[in-house]
């Protein structure tokens, strides 16, 4: 059939000499960093501790510094105060920083919570000692695709003490 034009391209002739193999290696070099990195838990979570200490008091905030859609991810703060606790501790947090986060609990709980818009209020009651210890049960949304910023501050008399800032940064 002559008449015909062929659908296929010609064969690619001998005296062409043999392709170049450099996108090959080029993107295979590029697979196994991707393959090496992720062996590495370069795409994984990563956690970090903020402290902040005044006027005797101690906010220590550990969270996931690093984080993507879908992990679990620690979030708990420790305050401190040397010689004891007061019979209420009044703990404020950024609302809308957890926006980031499904909420699986709060332990303790408080015995008292108040949202804004801006802050989240806890009251919770003292447990004996120096030391309580407030941990959030959460995993990123699988919707989220940008970290947040927030703080958390000891409220003295309505007033933030030992001011604490952290930030979650989420990868894709």
């Amino acid at each position: 059939m002559p008449d015909q034009l062929p659908t296929l391209e010609s064969p690619r002739g001998v005296d062409a000499g043999p392709r170049s193999a450099w996108p090959r290696r080029v993107g295979t070099a590029g697979l196994v960093l991707v393959v090496v990195a992720g062996a590495l838990n370069l795409f994984g979570l990563r956690t970090s501790t903020s402290t902040r200490q005044e006027q005797g008091w101690t906010v220590a905030v550990h969270h996931a510094s690093v984080a993507r859609a879908g992990l679990d991810v620690p979030w708990s703060v420790r305050v401190t105060h040397a010689g004891g606790l007061p019979k209420q501790v009044v703990v404020r947090v950024t609302a809308d920083y957890f926006d980031i986060f499904e909420e699986q609990g709060l332990t303790p709980s408080p015995t008292a919570e108040t949202d804004d818009g801006t802050w989240l209020v806890w009251t919770f009651a003292s447990p004996p000692g120096d030391t309580m210890d407030v941990t959030f049960d959460t995993y990123v949304q699988p919707s989220s695709h940008r970290g947040r910023s927030g703080e958390v501050s000891v409220l003295l008399d309505g007033s933030p003490v030992a001011t604490t800032p952290f930030r979650t940064v989420l990868l894709p």
